[in-house]
């Protein structure tokens, strides 16, 4: 029943299968933005995807900007607009932003070891630099468990029991993703400009880029308007049809990890920020390249991320990215004046493995100023 009422809610698209590379070329923006249609469509079908938001900036504007499926399928809300959708870990290029904005002020060093911001951590972490922590090459252990919680621990005791343990690399050894490095950039936020967090991130950049309903939060939280989020995956109980039934995904994001993984936006006010950082409103160009750049290891190898950002593709044309919690993803092409946004409320939608082809309808009108 339900794979027929999300069919309803889709506009009706005659695709017998998934559209070959060959055919991605795009011609005039009317075929681009008519590709992506059939294409987003195609994989919410294909991946029984309750609700969406698709966006796709170029040469500084928003050329589409779509709604699809319900933001809460048991009361048949339906997406719209205004929807709020958890980017989770993609949050943490906001806080690269962040970062940078406060090295241009001449208050961050990102050679400067931790210990210059911070003088109550462990002394085997005081030596780790800053653009480290950016780049996941800090070698710290991670604070969450497998399961992205503390293990129900309180976040005091967490935080504790990750400074009790001992580095797992020397750093700058090797690229491993952690969530510990973006609550020490939160505290140094926090540290440096007198604010929390979030205040800080909402001075500077949402209320720059004219985000007003951007917020932050998890499923926890009591966020007006935001998508409720779902997950096909089985629970493990006894129920014949467990892995075809549409469930409550719950997700945690503790107060001190927001840096990492607390935004909730929409993809109308996306955009206004990936616009606002290519105009230099938020940090300079020279900035703003700074942080694109890969973020080298000890052994002169480039390492997966930039500061703050995944790095996809690292030879021109670029693209670089947010992705989160496997149901919201980014591309930005920065040499092509290129953005595609596409967020949904289900876990294990992985847009990051798609998004890219929806880029690819854009890229033959990238430099394209007549439209």
């Amino acid at each position: 029943m339900l794979p027929a009422l999300l069919r309803t809610a889709l506009l009706t698209v005659a695709l017998s299968a998934w559209l070959p590379a060959q055919a991605l070329a795009a011609g005039s923006l009317k075929e681009a933005n008519s590709k992506a249609r059939a294409f987003i469509q195609q994989a919410m079908q294909k991946q029984r995807i309750p609700g969406l938001q698709l966006a796709v900036v170029q040469n500084g504007k928003v050329v589409l900007l779509e709604n699809y499926g319900f933001a809460n399928v048991e009361n048949r809300v339906p997406v719209t607009g205004k929807t709020l959708f958890p980017i989770n870990s993609a949050t943490k290029s906001f806080t690269g932003v962040a970062m940078m904005q406060l090295v241009q002020d001449g208050r961050v060093d990102l050679d400067a070891p931790l210990s210059r911001y911070l003088d109550d951590v462990p002394a085997t972490w005081r030596g780790v630099r800053i653009r480290q922590l950016l780049g996941h090459t800090s070698g710290l252990p991670e604070i969450i468990d497998s399961q992205g919680a503390f293990g129900g621990a309180t976040e005091p005791e967490a935080w504790s029991a990750v400074e009790a343990r001992p580095l797992e690399v020397s750093p700058g050894e090797q690229f491993s993703y952690n969530q510990t490095n973006y609550g020490l950039l939160s505290r140094i936020i926090v540290k440096l400009s007198g604010q929390p967090y979030e205040r800080f991130v909402t001075q500077r950049q949402f209320d720059v880029a004219g985000m007003p309903s951007t917020t932050f939060g998890d499923s926890y939280d009591l966020v007006a308007g935001a998508a409720t989020i779902y997950s096909w995956s089985p629970r493990g109980s006894l129920a014949p049809d467990d892995g075809e039934r549409l469930s409550h995904w719950i997700y945690e994001m503790p107060y001190s990890l927001w840096a990492g993984g607390g935004i909730q936006t929409t993809a109308e006010e996306l955009p206004r920020w990936i616009i606002a950082l290519s105009q230099d409103q938020l940090i300079d160009d020279a900035h703003v390249q700074r942080m694109w750049q890969q973020e080298p290891l000890n052994s002169g190898a480039k390492s997966d991320w930039a500061l703050g950002w995944p790095v996809l593709k690292a030879d021109r044309p670029r693209q670089v990215a947010g992705i989160g919690g496997a149901r919201a993803a980014f591309v930005v092409y920065p040499d092509e004046d290129l953005a595609v946004i596409v967020l949904t409320n289900l876990a294990g939608a992985n847009p990051q493995r798609f998004v890219r082809r929806i880029g690819e309808f854009y890229q033959s009108r990238a430099n394209d100023s007549t439209h």
